[in-house]
């Protein structure tokens, strides 16, 4: 190890000076958004640790509770979702906070109160715990536009009108994605340093990819457009290659990889789950913001993912979502059934 030069490594990008840039911008702006951040950033920082000694700290196995949507929790999920709510509360600028653990919405207390809605997934893939698959947080933030008392209004919007957008992925590396609205960085943390550097600048998917993401055991239960479209990538009949399948099992991952690499991520409506099974707010919404902000699309099977208005904070939607051109071959798939009804 180089010391000499190690000692020199502070003009490195880090996420805080990322965001103090962005925020320079910005004449008007107080700082709000960028401790709040801060505070995700702790949080992100705050689990990854917990994951990688999870074994060590017996945190691994279930806490015999059931969560709001009937999987049962990990301790690690229990753990993550007291280290967000605890962290996001008390960077006092948040007023409402969603989390899938949580089956109401946390409203803050008038003292700590601020401007931003928060709705996130503290651990997605908690179920690839015990076997080292990567795993992540996911959450997408809203701000509150009137001096009114904070409602589930206020979170009840579409994505489009979502603020930012992000992940922070625990694997091999910890990273974490995220999206102001003026394209997608990726950030990668520096154990030794303790802090995120930008690794992954200005990410743009390709306009299409060669794989193709999802779970064909369930291939019994899909509609037509979703089996045509899977048929199609595995036996093309233009001539050119079949795409590859990769599918892990944990959103956070499979869509890093398809950010990264392109294709496309499908989690179709089925038989068993007509309404698709990754909540809207807090999985289809960030995500699918991060896709179009990279020049990718997103689309629920009827319209464009950051369009949909839930009704319920833990309502679900089908997603397709991926590199451009892959995603516009579904949506003719689906226009074309829609014609021929």
């Amino acid at each position: 190890m180089d010391h000499e030069a190690d000692a020199y490594r502070t003009d490195l990008m880090t996420i805080t000076r990322f965001v103090l840039n962005e925020q320079s911008k910005y004449p008007e702006s107080r700082g709000d958004f960028t401790i709040l951040l801060s505070h995700i950033v702790l949080g992100c920082k705050f689990v990854c640790t917990a994951v990688n000694k999870a074994g060590l700290a017996k945190l691994i196995g279930l806490a015999g509770e059931t969560n709001v949507q009937g999987e049962e929790q990990k301790k690690l999920d229990v753990l993550s979702n007291e280290v967000f709510v605890k962290a996001l509360v008390s960077s006092g600028r948040t007023c409402i906070l969603v989390s899938e653990e949580d089956e109401e919405a946390t409203f803050v207390e008038r003292s700590k109160r601020g401007r931003y809605c928060v709705v996130f997934d503290p651990l997605d893939g908690s179920s690839n715990i015990d076997c080292g698959v990567s795993i992540g947080t996911i959450f997408g933030i809203y701000m509150v536009k009137d001096d009114h008392e904070p409602t589930l209004d206020d979170v009840l919007q579409p994505g489009k009108h979502m603020l930012a957008a992000g992940y922070c992925m625990y694997g091999s590396s910890c990273t974490l994605v995220l999206s102001t609205g003026e394209g997608v960085n990726g950030f990668t943390l520096d154990p030794s340093l303790g802090e995120f550097i930008l690794t992954h600048p200005d990410i743009k998917i390709p306009k299409k990819g060669k794989i193709y993401s999802v779970n064909e055991g369930n291939a019994k239960n899909w509609d037509a457009p979703t089996a045509k479209y899977v048929e199609k990538c595995k036996f093309p009949k233009d001539g050119s290659s079949p795409k590859s399948l990769r599918y892990i099992g944990s959103m956070v991952a499979d869509v890093h990889r398809t950010l990264l690499y392109g294709g496309i991520f499908l989690y179709p409506a089925d038989k068993k789950s007509p309404n698709g099974k990754l909540r809207v707010l807090y999985e289809v919404f960030p995500m699918s913001f991060l896709m179009e902000q990279a020049g990718g699309q997103a689309f629920t099977g009827k319209q464009r993912a950051l369009d949909l208005i839930p009704e319920k904070i833990h309502e679900r939607s089908p997603i397709f979502l991926g590199s451009y051109d892959d995603v516009e071959e579904i949506k003719e798939l689906y226009a074309a059934e829609v014609k021929g009804k």
